[in-house]
């Protein structure tokens, strides 16, 4: 294969360290916040045991004692605070967590007496307390290593897990992509396990042998196809070559005899490319360009039947050095069809034929009707004497060899155009 193919495998072993990778971020992240946070409800506990005692002494004696707890002390009112924190609480006073200078830490906590008009406060300078913060560093550097080693333990489930689920998939997928329409495998569903994977390889294989069954029948049919149309055409062209040789044939019997032998010569090799297109085989190209307009003469006087009794001008405007890198009856084909259509679809008006912007256009008075429509096989249009396979066999010609192929129309016109060079 080209194209660009992205592992299942490693899409998976993706996914699974993704996954850790989150997980282990977010439980670090947890970790940490429950840490700091069971850390700073220790200290407003015993910020409350203390504020309960002082309330207890202030009822008591009046004035405030000396808290029990070092690190404690204990306000009147901000203004006695100190420097560092005197300046962070008077620019957010709602605070009661601040970060001092010098790596103090302060928890406050106001203690209201009753009667009195403003509240004291108990402040806590914790940064001897503090257990977590100097441990900062070693937190983070395990929760990183946890997480990493995490994460390697999932790429390593991952990868096992995902070369056990996609085994018979990645098996699949490369009988998938060994399989070329002459060599099809059969019988290969028995080597996969009983489970969605083997469910796609037993439709597969059923495919597989139907397609190898109408390939085997499309090839059957070609070959007795061309032994059926090939043998009248030569019985008819060995006629017509004994009757040529006839002393007493007439002019005109002469040339109607002409006319035949170069309808059965076009009709062979008109057979012979549809087998070809039939079997999907390389169709020999010219390696110089045809010319067109001999060509296109050639098929106006052979499909001028079309226009009989019909109040029909044909207008020609095709500059003789217009060439199309295809094959003679190939190109034969593709005008035959083209220029016929436009024949048997004019009831009256002009067909004009010309060369414009790099495009052979053959334009006709007639409605298109649906462009996608016509160009389906036993799509026939009003008045048609045919099948409807004459413009998709153009189709196909087209596809096979590159050519850009347009049916487009108007209420009052239709134009059928290809590139040319």
């Amino acid at each position: 294969m080209t194209a660009r193919v992205h592992c299942l495998r490693n899409r998976l072993m993706l996914a699974f360290a993704v996954f850790a990778l989150v997980v282990a971020g977010l439980f670090g992240l947890y970790v940490a916040v429950f840490v700091y946070s069971v850390e700073d409800r220790f200290f407003d506990a015993m910020l409350e045991q203390e504020a309960q005692q002082q309330l207890d002494q202030r009822a008591t004696r009046g004035t405030w004692s000396p808290p029990r707890n070092a690190f404690m002390t204990i306000h009147d009112s901000p203004a006695t605070f100190p420097s560092d924190l005197k300046a962070t609480f008077d620019a957010e006073p709602l605070r009661r967590e601040i970060a001092g200078t010098q790596g103090r830490h302060y928890h406050l906590r106001p203690v209201q007496p009753e009667g009195a008009a403003t509240p004291g406060w108990l402040v806590a300078e914790v940064s001897q307390q503090l257990v977590v913060r100097p441990m900062r560093s070693q937190i983070l550097a395990l929760l990183a290593w946890s997480g990493l080693a995490v994460v390697v333990v999932a790429i390593l489930a991952g990868a096992w897990l995902a070369r056990r689920t996609t085994r018979p998939l990645s098996k699949l997928a490369a009988l998938v992509d060994e399989m070329v329409p002459d060599r099809l495998p059969l019988g290969f569903a028995g080597g996969f396990p009983d489970d969605e994977v083997g469910v796609l390889a037993r439709g597969l294989d059923n495919l597989s042998g139907r397609v190898r069954a109408f390939i085997a029948r499309e090839h059957a049919f070609t070959r007795d196809a061309s032994h059926e149309l090939r043998t009248p055409l030569a019985v008819i062209r060995s006629a017509t070559e004994q009757l040529a040789s006839e002393p007493g044939l007439s002019e005109r019997g002469r040339q109607q005899l002409e006319h035949v032998q170069h309808s059965a010569r076009q009709l062979e090799q008109t057979v012979i490319t549809l087998l070809t297109l039939a079997r999907e085989e390389n169709v020999e190209q010219d390696a110089t360009p045809l010319a067109v307009l001999p060509v296109l003469e050639q098929v106006v006087i052979e499909q001028a039947a079309l226009l009989e009794g019909k109040p029909v001008e044909v207008r020609v405007d095709v500059p003789a050095d217009v060439r199309l890198p295809v094959p003679g009856p190939v190109l034969h084909m593709l005008l035959a069809n083209l220029v016929g259509n436009a024949f048997a679809h004019t009831r009256s008006g002009e067909v004009h034929i010309e060369v414009a912007s790099g495009r052979l256009r053959i334009r006709n008075t007639a409605l298109a009707g649906d462009a996608e429509a016509i160009m389906r096989p036993f799509t026939k249009g009003e008045g048609s004497a045919g099948f409807g396979l004459g413009l998709a066999i153009v189709q196909r010609l087209c596809a096979r060899f590159v050519i850009d192929l347009r049916i487009e129309g108007s209420e009052h016109a239709t134009v059928a155009s290809f590139s040319v060079q």
